[in-house]
């Protein structure tokens, strides 16, 4: 029987957990035999007795069941050290980052460890319900606008009240993704009037859908890759997007930065200059500080005050709404697994298209193409 291990997170400050009881009986109904590490739950909320309850065992040596498992679930990427102590041949699913931990990756493929990066799944139709970028990116776009809302000391929508009337926020999004996209309709269902922008001219009609007005702007030839993410504008791009978007800024309440470009550093769209020339009490949220920040004075992790100007760049959004973050996780990996199952085993079929996209490394080897040609490249 497949033997399955669910280890607590070690990434510091984070909130949210691999898996959830629900979806530990699905993988326990399959046929797996279920372990998580003691306490797994607990920062959102759920007993060990939960998971048992759900057919889990509870293990309390840390290092022993990931030596022994077949496949290990987390979610953040595994330290280093603990790469190496994976049994040979087993399978870790995680988000990994491969294309900026290379030292990690190679140590997988020296350890024999066949590790699949959760954020390398395609997105297509029929995995949907694997798809853990858009899962966690959803929340962190509903997130930035919560903690916008807390920051400023205006409230979003319009008020008519006998002591006058209170206009509603404007706010401006700037990058148009998922995260971009519950942004922009969580701000609209606070009452706040909306604008966004993106590079993709495609996505104008999703933002008028919610409510929100589309900024346009004269780049030149832009686009979307075959995954739906932006393509990176060259310089004389950025530097136009840059003066739009001052303007705009300059006239916002509230930005909230969205813009990334996959596999790669965020793009910085808002600098310096730019936050000088907005308006104090203006507020700015860098959703995109994990991967560079898309904001140039922002800092990892803090909110700093420029000219009166708040500039927020928290780290983990979606770990601020951690028990939501953890079901949609858990769900995504339950469906990845589930859609491979067959008779006891997880079926590695390395020639499926899906697998093909996200499995890095496999017997020794990296051996997905676009992570082996980055590194390559770099060599």
């Amino acid at each position: 029987m497949l033997r399955i291990f669910a280890p607590t997170e070690s990434h510091p400050g984070e909130t949210r957990a691999p898996l959830v009881p629900a979806t530990v009986a699905k993988l326990v109904k399959l046929g797996a035999n279920v372990e998580v590490q003691q306490g797994i739950g607990a920062s959102i909320y759920f007993a060990d007795s939960e998971y048992e309850a759900a057919g889990a065992k509870i293990s309390i040596d840390r290092l022993r069941s990931l030596a022994e498992a077949d496949l290990v679930l987390r979610l953040r990427k595994p330290p280093v050290e603990e790469a190496s102590q994976l049994k040979r041949g087993a399978i870790h699913i995680s988000f990994l980052d491969p294309f900026n931990e290379r030292a990690l990756v190679e140590t997988l493929a020296k350890a024999g460890v066949t590790a699949i990066s959760m954020e390398m799944i395609p997105r297509v139709a029929v995995a949907q319900k694997m798809d853990a970028l858009s899962s966690q990116a959803n929340l962190a776009g509903y997130v930035a606008v919560t903690v916008a809302a807390a920051a400023s000391k205006r409230i979003f929508p319009m008020m008519m009240t006998p002591a006058g009337t209170v206009k509603p926020l404007r706010v401006l999004v700037i990058g148009v993704g998922v995260a971009g996209l519950q942004a922009i309709a969580t701000a609209r269902r606070l009452g706040a009037t909306v604008e966004a922008f993106d590079t993709r001219p495609v996505v104008e009609e999703q933002v008028k859908s919610l409510g929100a007005k589309f900024v346009k702007a004269d780049l030149g030839e832009t686009g979307e890759t075959a995954g739906g993410y932006a393509k990176a504008l060259t310089p004389e791009q950025l530097a136009k997007q840059r003066e739009v978007m001052a303007a705009r800024a300059a006239q916002s309440d509230v930005v909230i930065t969205a813009a990334q470009v996959f596999g790669r550093k965020a793009p910085v769209i808002v600098t310096t200059e730019m936050i000088r020339q907005m308006k104090p009490g203006t507020v700015v949220v860098d959703t995109a500080i994990e991967t560079g920040g898309n904001v140039e004075c922002s800092e990892f992790d803090k909110e700093i005050e420029i000219n009166g100007v708040k500039v927020i760049g928290f780290a983990n959004l979606p770990g601020r709404a951690a028990a939501n973050a953890s079901e949609m996780y858990s769900n995504n990996l339950g469906a990845f697994i589930e859609h491979f199952w067959d008779t006891n085993h997880f079926n590695l079929d390395l020639n499926h298209e899906l697998l093909k996209a996200c499995v890095i490394t496999h017997g020794n080897e990296i051996c997905n193409e676009t992570i082996r040609n980055v590194y390559q490249s770099k060599s």
